[in-house]
């Protein structure tokens, strides 16, 4: 039996922060990655995605695989991230704690991307 397996609900997460960071639809997104909408419609219901389509996923989210990897009793195996985007980073997270409901970890993430955006602006206002 496998040591490991792909925790499908944050590594859907991940992929629809950054898709709505992108403005993509979830069929966009599909095409973007080079995988089947019928492979994000079996992830949207909990099943994993096969070796390849997993493997062009973390590529498209820019973060290692290891991130979304967990050991049989559920913990999450350490990782060597490099610096993915925040909201891919932070959406997985949200939703792999207990005491947050869905719509804590919806509200959470609007408000973070709210932060996000303004910060952003702010930025961009000052290197002009």
């Amino acid at each position: 039996m496998a040591r490991t397996r792909v925790n499908v609900s944050a590594l859907y997460a991940a992929l629809d922060a950054a898709r709505t960071k992108k403005e993509l639809s979830w069929r966009q997104l599909a095409a973007a990655v080079g995988v089947s909408p019928s492979t994000m419609t079996r992830m949207a219901n909990g099943n994993r995605p096969d070796v390849d389509a997993f493997a062009a996923l973390v590529r498209w989210l820019g973060m290692p695989a290891e991130t979304f990897m967990v050991d049989p009793e559920g913990d999450q195996l350490e990782t060597r991230a490099e610096e993915p985007e925040l909201m891919a980073q932070l959406a997985p997270l949200l939703r792999a704690r207990g005491d947050l409901g869905a719509e804590d970890v919806k509200y959470l993430e609007e408000v973070i991307g709210a932060a996000m955006r303004r910060f952003a602006s702010d930025r961009e206002a000052r290197s002009r």
